[in-house]
């Protein structure tokens, strides 16, 4: 691999101009209007890892949308690495916060990306970072230094909780076996500073509705004689914390994982300036569960979060309507240990429970995961702080994310395998917010780095 750095060098605008492609392919899962863009995208993808040099690709047909699945077989008795990604993304709103369309990718120099970054919806998560698998193996291919066996199975749904996945795994655990798998659909802590995602939080969705009178009525006739849904939910949801920002439903913490003082010492060794922080969010002060610093609060703390909450009227000017109906929807994080369908079942009868006469509720649940936590002293993970370390110039920092990745739980259960969470983005990047952007360093060094990931690990393995 001696000329990996030269490879890419010679590729780039190549390597840009093919990512930019994929970008503008508007695959958004969670809105049937885009589906044909999504299955656009999963043909995409099947053409270029073919182009990479995969011996076999195909695309895996689902009750929802396709599995892209390929493999590089070059000898039954090496390693076989399993690379999971997704090439869907989430929905683009409010589009009139973009500074440029989000299906439109456009390259940006920023404070934090003076070499440039592209700005597009999924540039980070996970069309970026999934592409960068992509290049890497063809990497490897062309200049025949592949060495072990290697598996792809990109999806079309994670974005709406990989509802089919779960199947899939399920009927082709044999065809799926594997040594290891890489996934890079995390971020890491500075451009300086590599990390490796150690743990990923749970997650429990659910919608809920809160129904008053048969109609909207006038609130003058009205108002103060029955129950207004919009208020009463919004007293149900603020009842959800105490004033210490802990979550009040019964149970709730019965089975989370109290780290020990000296694991929240070594967490504490990441860098973080809280100052930059409140400056990069436009805050004046952060916020959450009491006796936590805010790296715990958003990595090893269970949270519950309303993601959106709506009823009455909205439009412009005043209509003077008590609302027949109410929602929110409503995300719980977990820890390990936590079930999220425990924790939702949980979450329902407690939201019922403290609904006053007046109004009925109920209580719709989305989807949900478990969390992970994998081993820092496995294989898989010192490859991957070797491969870090050699392309920083530093070695990684073990941390844990806030964010989920349900399906990685589902891995080790149904395949047997430990997952390493190899991620390039940064926390900057705006991933589920407008302008989402991925750095042009970031692309090409996870490009870099992915190959040494692989010759550690077999030279590890052996």
């Amino acid at each position: 691999m001696d000329n990996l750095k030269h490879y890419i060098q010679e590729n780039k605008e190549r390597f840009i101009k093919e990512l930019i492609e994929l970008l503008k392919i508007p695959s958004v899962s969670a809105d049937p209007a885009f589906s044909q863009d999504v299955i656009d995208t999963s043909e995409a993808i099947r053409e270029s890892l073919e182009k990479a040099g995969c011996d076999f690709v195909e695309i895996c047909e689902t009750d929802g949308y396709p599995i892209v699945y390929a493999e590089k077989t070059i000898d039954p008795s090496l390693p076989t690495v399993l690379v999971y990604g997704h090439y869907d993304v989430q929905p683009a709103d409010p589009i009139e916060l973009w500074t440029s369309p989000p299906f439109e990718p456009q390259i940006k120099i920023t404070e934090t990306h003076p070499e440039g970054a592209i700005f597009a919806r999924g540039a980070c998560d996970d069309k970026g970072q999934m592409y960068m698998h992509v290049k890497a193996f063809e990497y490897m291919i062309k200049n025949d230094c592949l060495p072990c066996n290697v598996k792809f199975m990109i999806e079309g749904e994670e974005e709406v909780g990989s509802v089919n996945l779960k199947k899939f795994v399920e009927n082709n655990s044999k065809k799926l076996q594997n040594d290891v798998i890489l996934i890079s659909d995390t971020g890491m802590i500075s451009n300086q500073q590599p990390s490796i995602t150690t743990g990923l939080r749970g997650l429990s969705y659910v919608e809920v509705e809160v129904t008053g009178p048969n109609r909207d009525l006038h609130s003058g006739l009205y108002g103060g004689a029955v129950a207004n849904p919009i208020n009463i939910l919004s007293k149900m949801i603020a009842s959800l914390h105490d004033q210490n920002n802990r979550i009040t439903i019964p149970g709730f913490y019965d089975n989370v994982e109290e780290l020990s003082n000296e694991e929240r010492i070594e967490m504490a060794k990441a860098p973080f300036d809280i100052e930059e922080y409140k400056k990069a969010l436009d805050l004046n002060a952060v916020y959450g569960e009491e006796g936590y610093t805010t790296n715990e609060r958003n990595s090893i703390r269970p949270t519950l979060d309303v993601n959106g909450i709506w009823g009455g009227y909205t439009g412009e000017g005043a209509k003077t309507v008590i609302a027949s109906k109410a929602f929110a929807k409503i995300s719980m994080r977990l820890v390990p240990n936590q079930d999220w369908s425990a924790i939702t079942k949980l979450f329902t009868k407690h939201f019922t429970a403290i609904a006053p006469a007046g109004v009925t509720v109920k209580v719709k649940p989305h989807h949900g995961g478990q969390g992970y936590v994998t081993p820092i002293d496995s294989i898989g993970y010192k490859a991957a702080n070797m491969a870090y370390t050699q392309t920083f110039g530093t070695p990684a920092i073990p941390v844990r994310s806030g964010g989920s990745i349900p399906i990685v739980a589902l891995f080790e259960k149904e395949l047997n395998s430990k997952t390493i969470l190899m991620g390039f983005g940064l926390d900057s990047d705006a991933i589920h917010s407008p302008n989402e952007h991925f750095g042009i360093f970031n692309y090409l060094k996870g490009i870099e780095t992915i190959p040494l990931f692989y010759k550690y690990f077999v030279e590890l393995s052996k």
